[in-house]
C-alpha cells in the first residue's frame, strides 16, 4: 500500500452556488481582504466574470481559477457555473478540488441548479463548508434554509461526515462572515480560517513520478496551447521531458517550455511545481481535456474526466438565404466546421457529428441554453450561419423509447397556480410537490419532458405576468410520455424580397404579432410575425398604398404601428418549428422557413398529407 501525504501549503476549493446567489461577489471580497488588491486600487466588480456574456447576463459560464494567500497558505479557488447546462464545466472544475463551499441564498434556499453541482461534489467525496449568504435581506429566513440544506444533503445520500459540515453566515456584498447570526463581524477572516482548518490539503504519494490531469485548455499567442490542471503526484521543472497520454493510450512527447501557477486572477511564472498545485503548462499542441501528462519513464494515466451525455441536438449549417455574406466575416462551411471542432476541444460537454450534408453539422450539448451561449459567442466572433430547432436526443433500451426529463421548480403567486399547472399538464408534466408558505406565493415541483420546456419560458412569464420564477434541472431518462404541442400559433411569412412598408404592416397587424418594422429588408420565406391561428400564412409586407388623382377624406392620416419588442436569441430558438430555421449574423437575427419558396412548401405539404 503506497504512503499518502498531504501538502499543507495548499488548499484547492470549489465554490458551488445557484445563479445569482452571490458567488462572484463573495470571491471579490476574498480578493480584497487577502491583500491581493490595494485598498485604493480601482477594479471592476465581479472580477471572475471575465467573458462579456458573463458580465451582461450576470452568470458564470466557464469554470475559472484564481488564488489568494492566507496565513502562508495558498488557497486555489475554482469558480464553478451555477447552471446545469454548463455541467461539463462543473465536472472538470471539481476534478481539481479537495473541498467545496456551498453558498445558499438566505431567502431562496437551495434551488435545482445547486442540487446538480452539490451532487457532483458529494459523489467526488469533497469536504463541504456551508455558507448562508445575503442574511441582510428583508425576507431572509436562515433557519428554514438550513433545514432545507439538511434535507437536500440527506436526499443526495450524503455521508455522516458530510452532514457534519461547518456552517457560516455571510453578507458577500459587504465582505463579512460570522459563525452565529448574533455575532458582530467586519470581515471574511473566519471564512478563510475555516477553509484552512476544515479543507484537507491535496494528497499525493511522495515517491510517485509526476502526474497531472488536464482539466482545462487555453491559448497564448506567444506560448501556443496551454494545458491547465492539477498535479496529483511528483514535481516538474521547466524544460523537463514529459509525455501526454491521450484517450486511446497513445503517448506524445513534450518539452515543458513554461510553468505557471495562479496568483490572484493571473498566472505567474514558477521554476518548479509541487503536488496539489493547479498548473498552467506550455509545451504541447495536441492535448485534450482528460489527458494525463506524466514522466516519460513511468507513463501511467489517471482516470479521465467523465461527463454526462448530451441531451439536446441542433443542426448548424451555412447561411443559404438571399442575404448571405452581407454581414458576416466567416461564412464558409469549412470555417464553421473548424470553429465547432475547436469548441469540442475546449468544452467536454459538446459533441459534433457529421451529417449526410457536407455543409451542415449536428451539435449536441446539455441544454438549449448552453447551445445558445455557443451561438452568441460565434456570432460575436463574426460567424454567419443558420441553426435548426433544438431536438432532444431519445434513447431506446429493451425496445422502450426513453426521453430526457427535467425536474422543474416553479415559484409564483397563488392566483397563477391554475394557469401554470394547466399548461404544464398539457406538456405532459406531472406535479411532484406543492408548498404554500401562506404569504401569497407557492412553490411547485414538476417532472416534465425536456422537449416540453423548449419555448415554454416566454409563455410562463406571460401567464404569471412577469412575477414567476422557473428553474429546471436534468433528471435523467424516463419512458416517453407521448406527443405534446410545441406551439399553438402559426407563422406570418413574407412572399417576396424587398423592404417592409408601414402601410402593409398596418394592415397585417390584426393577423398577429409582428417582428419587423418599416424599412427592414425581407425575403421570400422569411418569418416576419406570429400568426394568431395555428396555420402559416404567406403575406406581402412590401405592399404600398395605391395612388390616385382623387383627394379623399383621411388620405393624409399617418399610419401608427404598435411598438415592436426585439426578439432575443433564446426566444427565437424557442419559437422556430421543425420546418423553420434561424439565420444568425453579427448584426441580425432572422427566422425563416427551411424551404424558402412558397410554391415548394405547398408542394411538400400536399405530398406529406397524401402519404398520411
Amino acid at each position: 500500500m503506497p504512503t499518502v501525504t498531504q501538502n499543507q501549503g495548499l488548499r484547492n476549493i470549489a465554490i458551488i452556488a445557484h445563479v445569482d446567489h452571490g458567488k462572484t461577489t463573495l470571491v471579490d471580497a476574498m480578493f480584497r481582504q487577502s491583500g491581493l488588491l490595494r485598498d485604493n486600487q480601482q477594479v471592476d466588480d465581479r472580477l471572475m466574470d471575465t467573458m462579456d456574456l458573463e458580465r451582461e447576463r450576470g452568470i458564470t459560464i466557464a469554470a475559472k481559477n484564481c488564488s489568494v494567500m492566507w496565513q502562508g497558505v495558498r488557497i486555489n479557488i475554482i469558480d464553478t457555473p451555477g447552471h446545469a447546462d454548463f455541467g461539463g464545466e462543473v465536472e472538470r472544475a471539481l476534478s481539481m478540488a479537495d473541498g467545496a463551499i456551498l453558498l445558499v441564498d438566505a431567502s431562496e434556499g437551495p434551488l435545482p441548479q445547486t442540487r446538480f453541482v452539490l451532487n457532483k461534489a458529494l459523489t467526488a467525496g469533497l469536504k463541504i463548508i456551508v455558507v448562508i449568504n445575503k442574511i441582510d435581506r428583508q425576507d431572509a429566513r436562515p433557519d428554514e434554509v438550513l433545514d432545507e440544506i439538511y434535507d437536500l444533503l440527506i436526499d443526495l445520500d450524503a455521508s455522516d461526515e458530510q452532514l457534519e459540515f461547518p456552517l457560516l453566515y455571510a453578507v458577500g456584498r459587504d465582505g463579512i462572515a460570522k459563525k452565529n447570526l448574533t455575532d458582530e463581524s467586519e470581515n471574511l477572516h473566519i471564512l478563510l480560517d475555516t477553509i484552512i482548518a476544515q479543507v484537507p490539503g491535496p494528497t499525493y504519494e511522495p515517491d510517485a513520478p509526476f502526474q497531472m490531469l488536464v482539466s482545462d485548455l487555453g491559448y497564448s499567442d506567444y506560448l501556443g496551447r496551454l494545458a491547465v490542471g492539477k498535479v496529483f503526484n511528483g514535481s516538474a521543472r521547466s524544460r523537463d521531458q514529459l509525455v501526454c497520454l491521450g484517450a486511446d493510450g497513445h503517448s506524445a512527447p513534450l518539452k515543458v517550455t513554461k510553468l505557471q501557477v495562479y496568483q490572484g486572477m493571473q498566472p505567474a511564472d514558477i521554476d518548479q511545481v509541487q503536488p496539489g498545485d493547479i498548473v498552467v503548462l506550455a509545451g504541447i499542441e495536441a492535448v485534450t481535456i482528460g489527458d494525463t501528462i506524466c514522466h516519460h519513464e513511468a507513463p501511467h494515466a489517471l482516470p479521465r474526466i467523465r461527463v454526462d451525455e448530451p441531451t439536446v441536438a441542433m443542426k448548424f449549417t451555412i447561411n443559404t438565404s438571399p442575404f448571405s455574406g452581407r454581414e458576416g466575416k466567416y461564412v464558409q462551411s469549412s470555417r464553421l466546421r473548424e470553429r465547432l471542432h475547436k469548441e469540442t476541444l475546449l468544452n467536454v460537454a459538446v459533441q459534433v457529428e457529421q451529417t449526410g450534408d457536407r455543409d451542415s453539422q449536428l451539435v449536441k450539448g446539455r441544454g438549449e441554453f448552453q447551445l445558445a451561449i455557443l451561438i452568441e459567442t460565434m456570432r460575436r466572433e463574426g460567424f454567419e450561419f443558420c441553426v435548426g430547432r433544438p431536438e432532444v436526443i431519445f434513447r431506446h433500451e429493451k425496445g422502450v423509447k426513453l426521453e430526457p426529463m427535467e425536474r422543474l421548480l416553479v415559484d409564483c403567486e397563488e392566483q397563477f397556480l391554475g394557469a401554470v399547472t394547466e399548461k404544464l399538464s398539457l406538456r405532459k408534466g406531472k406535479m411532484t410537490n406543492l408548498v404554500n408558505n401562506g404569504k401569497g406565493r407557492v412553490r411547485i415541483e414538476f417532472s416534465v419532458p425536456s422537449r416540453a420546456l423548449i419555448g415554454y419560458r416566454d409563455e410562463f412569464l406571460t401567464d404569471t405576468r412577469g412575477t414567476g420564477i422557473m428553474h429546471s434541472l436534468y433528471d435523467g431518462y424516463d419512458t416517453y410520455r407521448g406527443d405534446c404541442p410545441s406551439r399553438f400559433t402559426g407563422s406570418i411569412v413574407a412572399d417576396r424580397t424587398g423592404k417592409a412598408v408601414a402601410y402593409a404592416l398596418f394592415n397585417l397587424e390584426p393577423r398577429g404579432r409582428l417582428f419587423i418594422v418599416p424599412g427592414d429588408p425581407v425575403y421570400e420565406g422569411m418569418i416576419i410575425g406570429e400568426h394568431n391561428r395555428g396555420q402559416d400564412i404567406d403575406v406581402n409586407p412590401c405592399k404600398e398604398k395605391k395612388l390616385t388623382n382623387i383627394r379623399a377624406a383621411g388620405k393624409d392620416d399617418s399610419v401608427i404601428l404598435s411598438p415592436i419588442k426585439p426578439i432575443t436569441l433564446e426566444q427565437a430558438i424557442s419559437f422556430i418549428r421543425a420546418d423553420e430555421m434561424l439565420e444568425i449574423t453579427p448584426q441580425s437575427l432572422r427566422m425563416r422557413k427551411s424551404v424558402l419558396a412558397a410554391q415548394k412548401r405547398r408542394t411538400l405539404y400536399v405530398s406529406k398529407t397524401k402519404k398520411k
